[in-house]
């Protein structure tokens, strides 16, 4: 007994990215581990002796999303509206469960192999803008694109898990690789081959935190893209061009005396650059958290600004609040 649970425990990462992919959510993929490895230990006398314990714990961590999936109200509309293909041209921010995943959570589950077509692989399908898309898909769907495309299961394979046909599979992938071409932005490399991307990525950095804690939109200008997003799930504020963007953060009191000054500490969620925000209102002496920005990143420019509430600075590792350093006394 004590060896199968440590058998199983040695799964627990790999099946939380899983689960994270299927749900958009840390705290509910955590959730969903737990649920398995309690199933997994209940119906442990299912795993045929000598059948191989991994593909089985997916299984019964897909199951354990599909269930979770089916129970949420929210989730079960959005895959009511897919599967009758109304709202597909939705906003992303009806999906308001989505969060952010630490880098630290990921780094373990990169395939063996790291092979530059694993790492693209990993990347692509852990970003916000995939997981925003695969969450307005069905979740037989979803599930499907998960197990074919990201883990590389034959059709015949998932079928058994989700207990359907090989053609009801390929059906299920080819309406999610359409509607993944239909909404997924661009692929642009992030950075020219020619340049030391980690150097590059630290200089953009270096000028998104000093634009932000100066409130500079001349900076802001050079550094985002005209044609780049915003969006703050889960709240419905959304911009769609850099103009947009600005007129928002203008509305919303940025680089106005009242709205106080920033403090920045960057950070990387679902591999690609983030930066945690927090601010200190005029009278006060402490830093609040007040975001967490995840960055998507394309030919040296960023694209898209995807902005997260303050709790999900717990996530990280990060403090909800700490105190302005004491030269500063209060933020005026």
């Amino acid at each position: 007994m004590n060896e199968f649970a440590s058998n199983v425990e040695r799964h627990r990462r790999e099946l939380l990215v899983h689960c994270y992919r299927m749900l958009g959510s840390l705290p509910d993929a955590e959730d969903a581990v737990q649920e398995t490895l309690l199933r997994a230990w209940r119906y442990r006398d299912s795993l045929k002796e000598g059948a191989p314990l991994r593909p089985w714990l997916y299984r019964v961590a897909t199951n354990a999303c599909l269930d979770a999936i089916a129970r949420d109200e929210r989730r079960a509309v959005l895959a009511a509206r897919a599967a009758a293909d109304e709202g597909w041209a939705g906003e992303s921010e009806d999906v308001v469960w989505l969060g952010p995943i630490p880098d630290s959570v990921l780094e373990p589950s990169t395939p063996p192999a790291r092979t530059p077509e694993a790492m693209t692989l990993m990347r692509e399908t852990i970003e916000i803008a995939f997981l925003t898309v695969i969450q307005l898909l069905t979740p037989q769907q979803r599930a499907a694109l998960i197990l074919c495309d990201v883990l590389d299961w034959s059709a015949k394979d998932t079928a058994n898990l989700l207990d359907i046909s090989v053609s009801a599979v390929n059906s299920a992938l080819q309406r999610a690789r359409a509607r993944l071409r239909e909404r997924l932005p661009s692929r642009q490399p992030a950075w020219p081959a020619s340049v030391d991307a980690s150097a590059a990525e630290r200089d953009l950095l270096k000028k998104y935190v000093e634009a932000s804690e100066s409130a500079d939109f001349r900076a802001f200008e050079s550094i985002i893209r005209a044609d780049a997003t915003f969006r703050m799930p889960p709240d419905f504020g959304a911009a769609d061009g850099r103009d947009e963007m600005f007129k928002l953060w203008v509305e919303g009191g940025f680089g106005s005396e009242r709205f106080g000054r920033l403090h920045c500490v960057v950070t990387h969620a679902n591999l690609q650059p983030a930066v945690a925000a927090y601010v200190c209102r005029p009278g006060d002496s402490t830093w609040r958290a007040m975001a967490l920005d995840v960055l998507r990143i394309e030919e040296g420019l960023i694209t898209e600004i995807v902005v997260f509430p303050p709790d999900t600075l717990l996530l990280f590792g990060l403090p909800i609040s700490m105190d302005a350093a004491p030269e500063m006394n209060t933020c005026h």
